[in-house]
């Protein structure tokens, strides 16, 4: 294996203002699906991965955190410890997100990553409730941080024909991240195999073992040869594209199609901030109002009934807290599965449709089991059972909104589109519901809980209603195509 990257230095590049032409975009579309995309999912889509581990041991620890011999949280500590992590998010998104556009994808998914290892492995070491939350907080903003970078270069590599059905695979495996963290924590709180009281610090130093790992795969990465172009540096983009397209010539999957097309592009080498907001609230307008209703009725949908799932499970059925684990291991099947039987749709049924039925569907079925958990009819088997059913339409659902807001915003603000829209949608609609959630099931009331459940299920229909409406169908179309980049100079 070697790396697909070209030398940067400041003399490459054309001065701010230059005219180019390029047939990048048109060549990265034309490639088979091959090895090199394979590592691009790999090595960057392990991040939800990562996420998902992260969420999850917050959520199955969260019974042991609460006792004495842990750190003795309350249920609205550990539900201000969910909310932080999310703040921290949205802070890590903002910061980083600006960043990654300005200095590449490549630097800032690595220093993200770098981030996410340290608090991580802080927060296996805390020493009361402050000192969780604070590192809870640090650590989100790693997350934050890889959501921007991450999203960025994975839209911008791989073939349009693909890009709905991967983004949604790779968003998705967050779950699998949520089975390893529950997988985890069954054998890290077991008192027969070590003492909880040390188990729950070493559960924390997984995902710092798994990121070191991805850190080393990172190396092997290119910086995302649209971003380069955009910046003036025409040799290296071109570079990194002949070796990839070499690869596939050496494993006999090379193509011979028809001259690519060109575009014409104004070197720049940022965009200011104004012309951001007036990017976001003006030209595209309507299509910020979609994004930020997907992100915000997701992230309540999602953060506030996972991350109080163990809570639910032990405060009302009495579920033990080494237990937890087992009910997370379906409920994360359900979401796996999802994407996988489901994501294939969205290049060819379509982008709009999909998203409006996965949205309502998710909501309607919160709607029912809200109504039969306040009547206390279902069990905690039955219950998990209906979260497998809910979160594989929501699984969906969920992803579909980062996909909506990295391919419908132009190249040149991408990442920090994609921050602000993480950033606003789960400062709005995540930051507080697990907070809410954990007041709520502090009262002991199913009946409140319920009312939880049912402000969930309101925010997916409406999210489903909007994107009906006002969704982009953004299917098997380049990236160029959905939205013409800033610096785009008619022929």
């Amino acid at each position: 294996m070697h790396r697909l990257r070209g030398r940067i230095t400041p003399a490459a590049r054309p001065r701010s203002g230059v005219v180019v032409e390029t047939d990048i975009p048109a060549r990265l579309d034309a490639l088979p699906f091959g090895r090199f995309h394979l590592l691009v999912i790999t090595a960057l889509g392990i991040t939800w991965i990562l996420d998902g581990l992260e969420v999850t041991l917050a959520g199955t620890l969260s019974a042991e955190l609460m006792r004495s011999s842990a750190l003795g949280l309350s249920n609205a500590q550990v539900g201000l410890a969910g909310s932080c992590y999310l703040c921290g998010a949205v802070a890590g998104a903002f910061c980083f997100g600006w960043l990654t556009d300005r200095l590449g994808r490549k630097k800032l998914f690595s220093i993200t990553l770098v981030v996410y290892l340290t608090a991580t492995a802080a927060t296996g070491l805390s020493w009361n409730a402050a000192s969780f939350v604070l590192f809870r907080s640090l650590t989100g903003a790693g997350i934050g941080g890889e959501y921007t970078a991450i999203n960025s270069t994975i839209q911008e590599l791989i073939p349009a024909r693909l890009r709905g059905w991967t983004d949604l695979l790779i968003n998705g495996s967050f779950w699998i991240g949520a089975a390893v963290g529950a997988g985890g924590s069954i054998v890290l709180l077991d008192p027969a195999v070590i003492d909880p009281g040390l188990g729950w610090r070493l559960a924390f130093l997984i995902g710092a073992v798994i990121g070191l790992v991805i850190l080393i795969m990172r190396r092997w990465l290119p910086e995302s040869p649209r971003w380069l172009m955009t910046h003036g540096f025409l040799k290296e983009a071109d570079a990194i594209v002949r070796g990839i397209e070499a690869r596939f010539v050496q494993s006999g999957r090379a193509q011979v199609p028809a001259p690519p097309p060109r575009v014409r592009l104004r070197v720049r080498d940022h965009t200011p901030l104004a012309e951001v907001v007036r990017v976001l609230f003006g030209t595209y307008r309507q299509r910020t109002l979609v994004g930020l209703t997907l992100m915000a009725a997701q992230a309540f949908f999602y953060n506030a009934i996972f991350f109080t799932y163990a809570l639910i499970l032990t405060d009302f059925y009495g579920t033990p807290a080494d237990r937890i684990g087992w009910y997370i291991l379906p409920f994360a099947t359900g979401n796996v599965l999802g994407p996988i039987l489901l994501g294939r749709l969205f290049d060819t049924v379509g982008r709009k449709v999909m998203i409006a039925s996965t949205y309502g569907i998710s909501g309607l079925l919160l709607a029912a089991t809200a109504g039969l958990f306040s009547q206390n009819v279902l069990s905690a088997p039955m219950l998990t059972i209906a979260w497998m059913a809910i979160f594989f339409f929501a699984s969906v659902a969920a992803s579909s909104a980062y996909l909506t807001v990295s391919e419908t915003f132009p190249l040149e603000i991408r990442a920090l589109a994609i921050a602000f829209f993480y950033a606003v949608g789960t400062g709005i609609g995540g930051g507080g519901g697990p907070l809410l959630f954990g007041v709520l099931i502090g009262t002991g009331s199913r009946g409140s809980v319920a009312v939880g459940y049912f402000i969930g299920s309101a925010l997916m229909m409406i999210a489903a209603a909007v994107e009906a409406r006002w969704g982009v169908a953004a299917e098997r179309k380049p990236l160029e195509a959905v939205s013409r980049p800033l610096s785009f100079v008619d022929s």
